[in-house]
Protein backbone atom coordinates (compact mmCIF):
# COMPACT_ATOMS: atom_id res chain seq x y z
CA UNK A 1 0.00 0.00 0.00
CA UNK A 2 3.02 1.94 0.94
CA UNK A 3 4.43 1.48 -2.16
CA UNK A 4 1.29 1.95 -4.48
CA UNK A 5 0.69 5.54 -2.76
CA UNK A 6 4.23 7.32 -3.49
CA UNK A 7 4.46 6.43 -7.58
CA UNK A 8 1.43 8.91 -8.28
CA UNK A 9 3.05 12.02 -6.30
CA UNK A 10 6.48 11.18 -7.97
CA UNK A 11 4.81 11.39 -11.36
CA UNK A 12 2.80 14.47 -10.70
CA UNK A 13 6.73 15.95 -9.52
CA UNK A 14 7.99 15.42 -13.11
CA UNK A 15 5.23 16.47 -15.20
CA UNK A 16 5.14 19.48 -12.82
CA UNK A 17 8.72 20.04 -13.24
CA UNK A 18 8.14 19.56 -17.34
CA UNK A 19 5.42 22.44 -17.83
CA UNK A 20 7.84 24.41 -15.63
CA UNK A 21 10.64 24.37 -18.17
CA UNK A 22 8.49 24.13 -21.23
CA UNK A 23 6.37 27.61 -20.03
CA UNK A 24 10.15 29.22 -19.22
CA UNK A 25 12.18 28.74 -22.29
CA UNK A 26 10.51 31.07 -24.67
CA UNK A 27 11.62 33.62 -22.04
CA UNK A 28 15.23 32.17 -21.19
CA UNK A 29 16.31 31.14 -25.13
CA UNK A 30 16.60 35.16 -26.15
CA UNK A 31 18.54 35.55 -23.11
CA UNK A 32 20.87 32.79 -23.62
CA UNK A 33 21.35 33.23 -27.45
CA UNK A 34 21.92 36.98 -26.98
CA UNK A 35 24.63 36.15 -24.36
CA UNK A 36 26.50 33.50 -26.46
CA UNK A 37 26.49 36.13 -30.07
CA UNK A 38 27.62 38.95 -27.56
CA UNK A 39 30.82 36.79 -26.93
CA UNK A 40 31.68 35.08 -29.84
CA UNK A 41 30.67 37.83 -32.67
CA UNK A 42 33.39 40.34 -31.42
CA UNK A 43 36.32 37.72 -31.68
CA UNK A 44 34.95 36.55 -35.06
CA UNK A 45 34.60 39.88 -36.57
CA UNK A 46 37.82 40.39 -35.48
CA UNK A 47 39.71 37.35 -36.64
CA UNK A 48 37.48 37.90 -39.92
CA UNK A 49 39.00 41.77 -40.05
CA UNK A 50 42.41 40.44 -40.01
CA UNK A 51 42.50 37.74 -42.14
CA UNK A 52 44.52 34.12 -41.85
CA UNK A 53 48.00 34.88 -40.67
CA UNK A 54 50.30 33.12 -43.40
CA UNK A 55 53.91 33.83 -44.97
CA UNK A 56 54.47 34.18 -48.57
CA UNK A 57 56.70 34.52 -51.18
CA UNK A 58 57.09 35.97 -54.43
CA UNK A 59 56.93 33.46 -58.02
CA UNK A 60 60.54 34.43 -59.53
CA UNK A 61 62.51 33.89 -62.34
CA UNK A 62 66.15 32.42 -62.21
CA UNK A 63 68.52 30.11 -63.63
CA UNK A 64 67.56 26.50 -62.33
CA UNK A 65 69.65 23.26 -62.65
CA UNK A 66 67.93 20.53 -64.25
CA UNK A 67 68.44 17.56 -61.76
CA UNK A 68 67.68 13.91 -61.68
CA UNK A 69 66.99 12.39 -58.38
CA UNK A 70 67.59 8.81 -56.59
CA UNK A 71 68.70 6.62 -53.81
CA UNK A 72 71.65 5.48 -53.65
CA UNK A 73 74.32 3.45 -51.81
CA UNK A 74 77.85 4.26 -50.06
CA UNK A 75 80.56 2.43 -51.14
CA UNK A 76 84.24 2.46 -51.11
CA UNK A 77 85.96 3.22 -53.45
CA UNK A 78 88.21 0.36 -52.75
CA UNK A 79 88.30 -2.48 -50.79
CA UNK A 80 90.57 -4.79 -50.06
CA UNK A 81 90.39 -8.30 -47.99
CA UNK A 82 94.45 -9.00 -46.64
CA UNK A 83 94.89 -12.17 -46.70
CA UNK A 84 98.08 -14.56 -45.97
CA UNK A 85 99.86 -15.92 -49.17
CA UNK A 86 101.50 -18.20 -46.74
CA UNK A 87 100.76 -20.72 -44.19
CA UNK A 88 102.08 -19.85 -40.93
CA UNK A 89 102.09 -18.49 -37.10
CA UNK A 90 101.03 -14.96 -37.36
CA UNK A 91 103.32 -13.50 -34.97
CA UNK A 92 102.13 -9.63 -34.15
CA UNK A 93 99.61 -7.47 -35.30
CA UNK A 94 101.04 -3.88 -36.09
CA UNK A 95 97.78 -1.84 -36.56
CA UNK A 96 95.07 -0.96 -34.55
CA UNK A 97 91.33 -1.92 -35.53
CA UNK A 98 89.23 1.28 -37.43
CA UNK A 99 92.73 3.25 -37.81
CA UNK A 100 93.76 5.09 -41.26
CA UNK A 101 96.67 3.39 -42.78
CA UNK A 102 99.12 3.88 -45.56
CA UNK A 103 99.86 1.67 -48.65
CA UNK A 104 102.98 -0.45 -47.78
CA UNK A 105 102.40 0.11 -44.00
CA UNK A 106 103.73 -2.99 -42.08
CA UNK A 107 100.36 -4.61 -40.84
CA UNK A 108 100.45 -8.28 -39.93
CA UNK A 109 104.35 -10.21 -39.30
CA UNK A 110 104.57 -13.88 -39.59
CA UNK A 111 106.55 -16.55 -38.03
CA UNK A 112 109.67 -16.71 -40.70
CA UNK A 113 112.08 -19.05 -39.40
CA UNK A 114 111.18 -21.68 -42.06
CA UNK A 115 111.32 -19.38 -44.99
CA UNK A 116 114.48 -17.78 -43.66
CA UNK A 117 116.03 -21.22 -43.47
CA UNK A 118 115.22 -21.91 -47.39
CA UNK A 119 116.41 -19.03 -48.62
CA UNK A 120 119.59 -19.72 -46.70
CA UNK A 121 119.61 -23.17 -48.48
CA UNK A 122 119.12 -21.78 -51.69
CA UNK A 123 122.13 -19.16 -51.25
CA UNK A 124 124.06 -22.20 -50.34
CA UNK A 125 123.32 -24.05 -53.59
CA UNK A 126 123.71 -21.30 -55.91
CA UNK A 127 127.07 -20.79 -54.09
CA UNK A 128 128.38 -24.35 -54.40
CA UNK A 129 126.89 -24.52 -58.45
CA UNK A 130 129.25 -21.22 -59.27
CA UNK A 131 132.34 -22.75 -57.44
CA UNK A 132 132.23 -25.90 -59.61
CA UNK A 133 131.40 -23.50 -62.84
CA UNK A 134 134.40 -21.39 -61.80
CA UNK A 135 136.03 -25.00 -61.67
CA UNK A 136 134.47 -26.32 -65.27
CA UNK A 137 135.77 -22.55 -67.01
CA UNK A 138 139.27 -23.17 -65.82
CA UNK A 139 139.46 -26.42 -67.01
CA UNK A 140 138.33 -25.24 -70.11
CA UNK A 141 141.01 -23.12 -70.56
CA UNK A 142 143.35 -25.47 -69.51
CA UNK A 143 142.27 -28.10 -72.46
CA UNK A 144 141.98 -25.23 -75.05
CA UNK A 145 145.26 -24.13 -74.76
CA UNK A 146 146.98 -27.76 -74.71
CA UNK A 147 144.88 -28.07 -77.64
CA UNK A 148 147.49 -26.15 -79.42
CA UNK A 149 150.13 -27.94 -78.69
CA UNK A 150 148.54 -31.34 -79.37
CA UNK A 151 148.63 -32.23 -75.39
CA UNK A 152 144.60 -32.85 -75.74
CA UNK A 153 141.90 -33.65 -77.83
CA UNK A 154 139.57 -31.99 -79.29
CA UNK A 155 136.71 -34.03 -77.94
CA UNK A 156 137.80 -33.30 -74.41
CA UNK A 157 137.73 -29.74 -75.21
CA UNK A 158 134.11 -30.03 -76.55
CA UNK A 159 132.88 -32.63 -73.37
CA UNK A 160 134.44 -29.72 -70.98
CA UNK A 161 133.02 -26.42 -72.97
CA UNK A 162 129.35 -28.75 -72.06
CA UNK A 163 129.82 -28.82 -68.73
CA UNK A 164 130.49 -25.09 -68.63
CA UNK A 165 126.70 -24.74 -70.14
CA UNK A 166 125.00 -27.30 -68.13
CA UNK A 167 127.00 -25.58 -64.72
CA UNK A 168 125.68 -21.74 -66.08
CA UNK A 169 122.48 -23.08 -66.52
CA UNK A 170 122.36 -24.80 -63.16
CA UNK A 171 123.79 -21.37 -61.65
CA UNK A 172 120.73 -19.58 -63.19
CA UNK A 173 118.24 -22.26 -62.10
CA UNK A 174 119.86 -21.66 -58.65
CA UNK A 175 118.93 -17.85 -58.87
CA UNK A 176 115.29 -18.81 -59.56
CA UNK A 177 115.50 -20.72 -56.68
CA UNK A 178 116.71 -17.84 -54.01
CA UNK A 179 114.51 -15.39 -55.63
CA UNK A 180 111.35 -17.46 -54.87
CA UNK A 181 112.55 -18.50 -51.75
CA UNK A 182 113.16 -15.05 -50.93
CA UNK A 183 109.24 -14.03 -52.31
CA UNK A 184 108.44 -16.50 -50.45
CA UNK A 185 109.76 -14.38 -47.36
CA UNK A 186 108.44 -11.38 -47.66
CA UNK A 187 105.24 -12.85 -47.86
CA UNK A 188 105.62 -13.36 -43.89
CA UNK A 189 105.45 -9.28 -43.97
CA UNK A 190 102.18 -8.32 -44.69
CA UNK A 191 101.65 -4.40 -45.78
CA UNK A 192 98.82 -2.37 -46.88
CA UNK A 193 98.00 -2.91 -49.99
CA UNK A 194 95.87 0.42 -50.59
CA UNK A 195 95.37 3.74 -48.28
CA UNK A 196 92.11 3.86 -46.06
CA UNK A 197 90.54 2.89 -43.14
CA UNK A 198 91.28 -1.21 -41.31
CA UNK A 199 88.08 -2.85 -39.43
CA UNK A 200 87.82 -5.49 -37.44
CA UNK A 201 90.98 -7.60 -36.67
CA UNK A 202 89.75 -11.02 -37.71
CA UNK A 203 92.61 -12.93 -36.49
CA UNK A 204 94.45 -12.17 -33.25
CA UNK A 205 98.16 -12.95 -32.64
CA UNK A 206 98.96 -17.04 -31.84
CA UNK A 207 96.69 -18.63 -34.32
CA UNK A 208 98.04 -20.52 -37.63
CA UNK A 209 96.93 -18.92 -40.58
CA UNK A 210 96.51 -20.48 -44.00
CA UNK A 211 96.35 -19.22 -47.52
CA UNK A 212 92.69 -20.93 -47.96
CA UNK A 213 91.20 -19.22 -45.04
CA UNK A 214 87.82 -17.40 -46.85
CA UNK A 215 88.03 -14.32 -44.46
CA UNK A 216 91.31 -12.75 -44.53
CA UNK A 217 93.05 -10.89 -41.86
CA UNK A 218 91.20 -7.47 -41.90
CA UNK A 219 89.33 -5.44 -45.11
CA UNK A 220 90.74 -1.72 -45.75
CA UNK A 221 88.19 0.43 -47.30
CA UNK A 222 89.09 3.53 -49.00
CA UNK A 223 86.73 6.10 -48.16
CA UNK A 224 88.69 9.53 -49.10
CA UNK A 225 87.68 9.60 -52.07
CA UNK A 226 84.54 7.34 -51.80
CA UNK A 227 81.51 6.56 -54.29
CA UNK A 228 78.06 6.50 -54.23
CA UNK A 229 76.20 4.24 -56.70
CA UNK A 230 72.48 4.64 -57.51
CA UNK A 231 70.45 3.73 -60.39
CA UNK A 232 67.49 6.09 -62.78
CA UNK A 233 65.20 4.50 -64.32
CA UNK A 234 65.74 3.64 -68.43
CA UNK A 235 63.36 6.35 -69.40
CA UNK A 236 66.35 8.93 -68.35
CA UNK A 237 68.70 7.55 -70.19
CA UNK A 238 68.53 9.42 -73.31
CA UNK A 239 68.70 12.94 -71.44
CA UNK A 240 72.13 11.73 -69.31
CA UNK A 241 73.37 10.29 -72.47
CA UNK A 242 73.11 13.70 -74.42
CA UNK A 243 74.56 16.42 -71.05
CA UNK A 244 77.24 13.66 -71.01
CA UNK A 245 78.02 14.58 -75.05
CA UNK A 246 77.04 17.96 -74.20
CA UNK A 247 79.67 18.38 -71.26
CA UNK A 248 82.91 16.94 -73.16
CA UNK A 249 85.79 16.18 -70.98
CA UNK A 250 83.89 18.12 -67.89
CA UNK A 251 82.18 15.69 -65.98
CA UNK A 252 78.30 15.75 -64.75
CA UNK A 253 77.90 17.09 -61.27
CA UNK A 254 76.25 14.57 -58.77
CA UNK A 255 75.14 15.60 -55.10
CA UNK A 256 75.10 13.26 -52.14
CA UNK A 257 72.26 14.44 -49.84
CA UNK A 258 71.21 13.21 -45.84
CA UNK A 259 67.48 10.88 -46.60
CA UNK A 260 66.25 12.70 -42.91
CA UNK A 261 67.42 16.96 -43.51
CA UNK A 262 68.43 16.67 -46.91
CA UNK A 263 71.39 18.70 -46.48
CA UNK A 264 74.11 18.41 -48.85
CA UNK A 265 76.78 15.86 -47.92
CA UNK A 266 78.76 15.78 -50.51
CA UNK A 267 79.46 17.61 -54.05
CA UNK A 268 81.32 14.87 -56.19
CA UNK A 269 81.43 13.94 -59.81
CA UNK A 270 79.60 10.96 -62.12
CA UNK A 271 81.90 8.67 -63.26
CA UNK A 272 80.44 5.63 -64.76
CA UNK A 273 76.78 5.31 -66.69
CA UNK A 274 77.26 1.48 -67.03
CA UNK A 275 77.09 0.07 -70.45
CA UNK A 276 74.22 -2.18 -70.03
CA UNK A 277 70.34 -1.68 -68.90
CA UNK A 278 69.53 -3.96 -66.04
CA UNK A 279 66.44 -4.97 -67.69
CA UNK A 280 64.88 -7.01 -64.61
CA UNK A 281 64.22 -3.45 -62.84
CA UNK A 282 64.52 -1.48 -65.80
CA UNK A 283 67.17 0.83 -64.61
CA UNK A 284 70.87 2.07 -65.34
CA UNK A 285 73.30 2.03 -63.32
CA UNK A 286 75.06 5.05 -62.22
CA UNK A 287 78.36 6.08 -59.93
CA UNK A 288 79.98 9.34 -58.74
CA UNK A 289 82.98 10.02 -56.61
CA UNK A 290 83.19 12.56 -53.54
CA UNK A 291 86.23 13.80 -51.47
CA UNK A 292 85.09 13.08 -48.47
CA UNK A 293 87.83 14.52 -46.13
CA UNK A 294 85.06 15.06 -43.08
CA UNK A 295 83.68 11.45 -43.47
CA UNK A 296 80.42 12.60 -43.71
CA UNK A 297 79.61 9.63 -46.07
CA UNK A 298 80.45 6.09 -44.85
CA UNK A 299 80.06 2.85 -46.76
CA UNK A 300 76.86 0.91 -46.82
CA UNK A 301 75.27 4.50 -45.96
CA UNK A 302 71.88 4.99 -47.64
CA UNK A 303 71.68 8.91 -49.30
CA UNK A 304 70.04 11.07 -51.57
CA UNK A 305 71.50 11.76 -54.91
CA UNK A 306 71.11 14.29 -57.40
CA UNK A 307 72.47 14.38 -61.16
CA UNK A 308 72.97 17.57 -62.72
CA UNK A 309 72.74 17.23 -66.02
CA UNK A 310 72.57 21.63 -66.57
CA UNK A 311 71.01 24.71 -66.22
CA UNK A 312 68.02 25.93 -67.19
CA UNK A 313 68.24 29.77 -67.74
CA UNK A 314 64.77 31.94 -66.88
CA UNK A 315 62.79 29.59 -65.02
CA UNK A 316 60.00 30.05 -62.95
CA UNK A 317 60.85 28.92 -59.15
CA UNK A 318 58.73 29.10 -55.87
CA UNK A 319 59.99 27.52 -52.32
CA UNK A 320 59.11 24.28 -52.29
CA UNK A 321 56.55 24.72 -48.80
CA UNK A 322 54.45 26.47 -51.27
CA UNK A 323 53.08 23.52 -53.21
CA UNK A 324 50.59 21.29 -51.48
CA UNK A 325 49.00 17.89 -52.87
CA UNK A 326 45.55 17.01 -52.75
CA UNK A 327 43.41 13.79 -54.44
CA UNK A 328 43.11 16.26 -57.39
CA UNK A 329 47.20 17.17 -57.81
CA UNK A 330 49.55 19.69 -56.78
CA UNK A 331 48.71 22.99 -56.56
CA UNK A 332 49.38 26.16 -54.60
CA UNK A 333 47.48 29.40 -52.42
CA UNK A 334 47.59 32.28 -54.27
CA UNK A 335 47.11 35.73 -52.77
CA UNK A 336 45.35 38.04 -55.04
CA UNK A 337 43.02 41.28 -54.55
CA UNK A 338 42.27 42.66 -51.47
CA UNK A 339 44.26 39.55 -49.85
CA UNK A 340 42.18 36.84 -50.56
CA UNK A 341 43.17 33.22 -51.54
CA UNK A 342 42.36 31.21 -54.49
CA UNK A 343 43.40 27.56 -55.20
CA UNK A 344 45.71 27.40 -58.09
CA UNK A 345 46.98 23.64 -59.79
CA UNK A 346 50.28 23.71 -60.97
CA UNK A 347 53.16 21.25 -62.42
CA UNK A 348 56.21 21.31 -61.27
CA UNK A 349 59.88 20.14 -61.44
CA UNK A 350 61.68 19.17 -57.92
CA UNK A 351 65.10 21.40 -58.05
CA UNK A 352 66.26 20.91 -54.71
CA UNK A 353 64.51 20.12 -50.56
CA UNK A 354 63.74 24.51 -50.71
CA UNK A 355 63.06 25.19 -54.44
CA UNK A 356 60.78 23.39 -57.08
CA UNK A 357 60.69 24.74 -60.87
CA UNK A 358 56.95 25.75 -61.45
CA UNK A 359 56.14 24.45 -65.77
CA UNK A 360 52.80 25.37 -65.42
CA UNK A 361 49.68 27.50 -63.65
CA UNK A 362 52.22 30.28 -62.19
CA UNK A 363 53.55 33.59 -63.23
CA UNK A 364 56.34 35.84 -62.34
CA UNK A 365 55.26 38.10 -59.41
CA UNK A 366 52.45 35.90 -58.10
CA UNK A 367 51.93 35.63 -54.50
CA UNK A 368 51.99 32.73 -52.65
CA UNK A 369 51.71 31.28 -49.70
CA UNK A 370 54.03 29.03 -47.57
CA UNK A 371 53.25 28.80 -44.67
CA UNK A 372 49.50 28.33 -42.59
CA UNK A 373 47.86 26.99 -45.45
CA UNK A 374 46.14 24.62 -43.02
CA UNK A 375 43.54 27.49 -41.82
CA UNK A 376 43.15 28.55 -45.47
CA UNK A 377 39.40 28.04 -48.11
CA UNK A 378 39.44 29.36 -51.22
CA UNK A 379 38.20 32.99 -50.83
CA UNK A 380 39.50 33.53 -47.34
CA UNK A 381 41.10 36.50 -46.33
CA UNK A 382 45.05 36.16 -46.04
CA UNK A 383 47.08 38.37 -43.68
CA UNK A 384 51.42 38.52 -43.96
CA UNK A 385 53.34 37.77 -41.19
CA UNK A 386 56.63 38.85 -40.79
CA UNK A 387 58.15 36.85 -38.33
CA UNK A 388 58.08 33.69 -37.14
CA UNK A 389 55.12 33.08 -35.04
CA UNK A 390 54.74 31.48 -31.68
CA UNK A 391 53.83 28.05 -30.87
CA UNK A 392 50.08 27.55 -31.62
CA UNK A 393 49.68 31.05 -33.39
CA UNK A 394 50.79 29.21 -37.06
CA UNK A 395 49.44 25.73 -37.75
CA UNK A 396 51.68 23.45 -39.46
CA UNK A 397 51.84 23.65 -43.22
CA UNK A 398 49.77 21.09 -45.37
CA UNK A 399 45.75 21.30 -46.54
CA UNK A 400 44.10 18.97 -48.42
CA UNK A 401 41.91 20.85 -51.22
Amino acid sequence: MNTASKFPKKAVIAVAVALAAALAWPALKPLLIGEANAQGKPEQKKADAKGVPVRTALVTRESLPVALAGIGTVQPAQSVTVRSRVDGQLDSVHFKEGEDVREGQLLVQLDDRMLAAAVQQAEAQRARDEAQLGNAETDMQRYTALLKDQASTQQQVDLQRALVRQLQATVRSDAATLNAARVQLSFTRITAPISGRVGARLVDAGNIVHVTDPAGLVVINQIDPIAVQFALPEGNFQSINKALREAGKHKLAVQALDRDSHAVLADGELTLLNNQIDTSTGTVQLKGMFKNRDHKLWPGQQVDVRLVLGVQADALSVPAAAVQRSQDGLFVYVVGEENKVRVQSVSMREVDANRVQVTEGLKAGDRVVTDGQYRLTPGARAQEVANKPKAGDMPASGASK
